[in-house]
């Protein structure tokens, strides 16, 4: 299983974790040119080798090309991301990290997700960062995110709410189930656009597991310190494992008073907020009503962004919460040539054997859509060439 480790042993930020992208393989040219799918000016990526206490690395700042003087909320964070010319899956992680700090706003400040001001995580730089993230882990096709403890630092800082103790509201509610430190150096060490782009990515929190490093990255940090070398240590590697499983929870409820329209809105807010399957199923309530169970699965820290969902959004007024064990296959993600160009594969395997092969869904519907032909049919042809090779 190839994994990718996240080493945040000086914390992590955005920018430090695109240095730690680019250092560790990911074509600073291609990161570009996907950013520039966004369709947004006003910013430049500046890209250098530096160190921090002899280590070298990749330094990455986003420069603002001209001052802005308004904040963000969600919905237009969401409007320059779904209106942008980048793929989907890069669409859709981009939104999921935009959610994490969205909903620990919302709780931080006790108003709903529309009503969430993004200051510093609404500028130009923090767009491209969060973004960039989502187009780095695309690119690097792992099977897995680990993360291992995280410092977050000590001190103060100053926000657009005034000084603030660190870690920053915001980020100590997106850190919920993390193994984290403190005071280890005494600034912001982790930022909240690093914790949700760990929260986002994240498949297992623990300390280093056994596995064969390939590659090693280092992100170098903005701010020089005494106490620890301010880098992003991240590992690209092979486990032995054929198959990953965690712990994990299975949310539920059952509806039978609300509009069935309102459930394609409320699966998007949960899979974007993290959920990894959301999905419905009949039932006859009492009465012999027709209802409906509304089942989520989510890793255990996003249980409660998950409630909050499920109870503003949907007409439910109990929820009921499993824990359970998830066990996946190993997947690995490649592109190949096929009459229609390259298309990206998903290959998945049981010990050691492939099990399944199949082209993505999203890039078959957008060949059928483009050449005018039945989606069925792009899926056959590619399905045919990819078994013939």
């Amino acid at each position: 299983m190839k994994i990718l480790y996240y080493d945040c042993f000086s914390g992590i930020s955005g920018d430090m974790n695109l240095g730690a992208m680019i250092d560790i393989g990911v074509d600073r040219e291609f990161l570009t040119s996907e950013l520039n799918k966004l369709n947004v000016d006003g910013w430049k990526l500046e890209v250098e080798k530096d160190q921090r206490h002899g280590i070298f690395g990749t330094k990455v700042t986003v420069k603002q090309t001209h001052a802005e003087h308004k904040s963000r909320h969600l919905s237009d964070i969401v409007k320059i991301i779904d209106g942008s010319m980048l793929d989907d899956k890069t669409k859709e992680l981009s939104k999921k990290i935009f959610m994490k700090v969205a909903v620990a706003e919302s709780v931080v400040h006790g108003v709903s997700l529309e009503e969430v001001h993004f200051h510093e995580v609404g500028a130009i730089d923090s767009i491209i960062d969060t973004v960039g993230a989502a187009i780095c882990y695309s690119s690097l096709n792992v099977d897995a995110v680990l993360v291992g403890t995280v410092e977050l630092g000590g001190g103060f800082i100053k926000s657009s709410h005034g000084r603030l103790p660190v870690p920053a509201p915001a980020t100590a509610e997106i850190i919920k189930g993390f193994t984290v430190k403190k005071e280890g150096v005494d600034f912001e060490a982790t930022t909240p656009t690093g914790a949700a782009i760990l929260a986002a990515l994240g498949t297992h929190f623990s300390d280093l597991p056994a596995f064969k490093i390939e590659k090693t990255g280092y992100g170098v940090g903005q701010k020089e310190s005494h106490e620890v070398p301010n880098l992003l240590r991240v590992f690209i590697g092979e486990t032995e494992e054929s198959q990953s499983g965690h712990d994990a929870l299975l949310i539920e409820c059952n509806i039978d008073d609300m509009n069935p329209e309102f459930y394609d809105h409320i699966s998007e807010k949960l899979f974007i907020a993290g959920a990894s399957d959301v999905f419905l199923a009949s039932i006859t309530m009492k009465k012999g009503r027709p209802g409906t169970i509304l089942n989520v699965v989510c890793e255990k820290g996003l249980s409660d962004q998950v409630k909050e969902i499920i109870f503003t959004e949907s007409t439910s007024v109990g929820i009921r919460t499993f824990p359970f064990r998830k066990d996946t296959l190993t997947r690995k993600f490649e592109t190949v040539q096929t009459v229609y160009g390259n298309v990206t594969i998903k290959r998945s395997f049981y010990n050691g054997k492939e099990v399944s092969c199949k082209p993505e869904y999203g890039e078959c519907r957008k060949i059928a859509e483009e050449k005018g032909v039945p989606l069925k049919e792009v899926y056959n042809r590619i399905m045919s060439s990819i078994v013939n090779k």
